[in-house]
């Protein structure tokens, strides 16, 4: 059975891990071939994890985040070609780009069976009415033309069908993410050791991290108001720590400094309270030196930061939107805040930093309740049934 697997871009996140997991570990009654754009200047790639795995994706450098009528129709005619050289029974396509240029391509070549994942939507707090509703006609003339759609988590899947009407539910199969987990319970003392020390951490400092691409829809400008909050309420030693980069690095910076927030401009010092770190690879080390984890967004689909955080057992703030809650204990793992809450999120974050007893509560299930949950066999097992389904 052969399998063309298309995602948007090679980023770090969910999309890249799931379809290079599956690419390298479905059983080998399937022949893959592997498909991405290029990618985006706000983004770290993560084509480090392709290379462990020893796949070789065919890049199509039209395909970009942004639209383009031009580069997405020749993005478009080299998915024909790949689609009338490799021959596929399925195109499964990983998020919006990727599964509106590679079904219409596989509709129009009559490939058999077409697959789409939803790893986020655009439905909300991206776009404007007008271009909000032009992106859900369009899902919704590609779902017609799908054979099944995929949800990553049963939040995502009552948006998708019952309050955008993407398509009907019997067309929607939930298929929670997966990822190499293991690395967040290896090593973890001399991980967190490495971290603190390279940015002078004392043994006494509550670290708290978020990591994600900067940009509108991660909402970093309540975490950073929220660090103003902390340093101003609690008698803790803290550090903040942004993880990621993108486009509004500089007004996030101008914030620190108009809220007077001392961070690294430009080089690390023990007294800074809050730090860019750009992108890490070693996503897994900065977990282990950390004492908890934020998220701010406005939406989300399912944020791999969450599950790698529990993973490595720290407790989470975050704001309730898209599929958190099924990714999350709420009260146990997680505390949760209504989106753009600035206030509830403060409380919360000051809650887990002045109480360690409680720091620890909410961090020592997350292991447990993430290592089955998202494992990359339970993904590929997973999939594996639902090509079988196909009829």
């Amino acid at each position: 059975m052969r399998v063309l697997r298309i995602i948007n871009r090679f980023n770090l996140g969910g999309p890249t891990f799931n379809a290079a997991y599956l690419s390298r570990y479905l059983p080998d009654e399937f022949d893959t071939m592997l498909v991405g754009g290029k990618k985006d200047y706000t983004e770290d790639n993560s084509l480090h994890i392709i290379d462990r795995l020893q796949l070789e994706p065919i890049i199509i450098p039209e395909m970009k985040r942004d639209v383009n009528l031009i580069n997405d129709y020749k993005a478009y005619r080299k998915i024909c070609e790949l689609i009338e050289e490799f021959k596929p029974d399925i195109i499964h396509s990983h998020a919006s780009k990727a599964g509106a240029l590679g079904r219409l391509a596989g509709k129009n070549l009559h490939v058999p069976h077409m697959v789409h994942t939803f790893h986020g939507h655009v439905f909300h707090s991206y776009f404007g009415r007008l271009t909000t509703s032009v992106y859900k006609s369009v899902e919704r003339y590609m779902a017609k033309n799908s054979s099944r759609i995929i949800a990553i988590s049963e939040k995502q899947k009552h948006e998708l069908v019952d309050i955008y009407k993407i398509a009907e539910a019997d067309k929607v199969t939930v298929v929670n993410l997966g990822f190499e987990l293991d690395r967040f319970q290896t090593d973890f003392e001399r991980k967190r050791k490495d971290f603190r020390e390279f940015y002078q951490l004392s043994d006494d400092t509550v670290a708290i991290g978020i990591v994600g691409r900067l940009v509108p829809i991660k909402n970093h400008e309540m975490f950073i108001r929220a660090v103003r909050y902390i340093i101003d309420n609690s008698h803790q030693k803290v550090r903040a720590f942004i993880i990621g980069d993108g486009e509004l690095r500089p007004e996030l910076e101008e914030l620190a400094r108009r809220l007077e927030i001392p961070f690294n401009d430009p080089e690390i010092d023990e007294d800074d309270q809050l730090t860019f770190t750009s992108w890490m690879k070693d996503i897994d080390t900065a977990n282990a030196g950390i004492d908890i984890a934020a998220l701010s967004s406005k939406n989300e689909g399912t944020p791999v930061s969450l599950i790698e955080a529990q993973a490595a057992n720290r407790p989470i703030v975050s704001t309730d939107v898209g599929g958190i809650q099924d990714i999350v204990l709420p009260g146990e793992t997680a505390v949760l805040c209504p989106p753009n809450d600035q206030d509830a999120f403060n409380e919360s974050l000051l809650r887990l930093v002045d109480d360690a007893d409680y720091r620890l509560r909410l961090g020592e299930k997350g292991w447990d309740f993430v290592k089955d949950r998202f494992h990359y066999s339970r993904l590929v097992d997973d999939i594996t049934q639902l090509y079988h389904s196909l009829d």
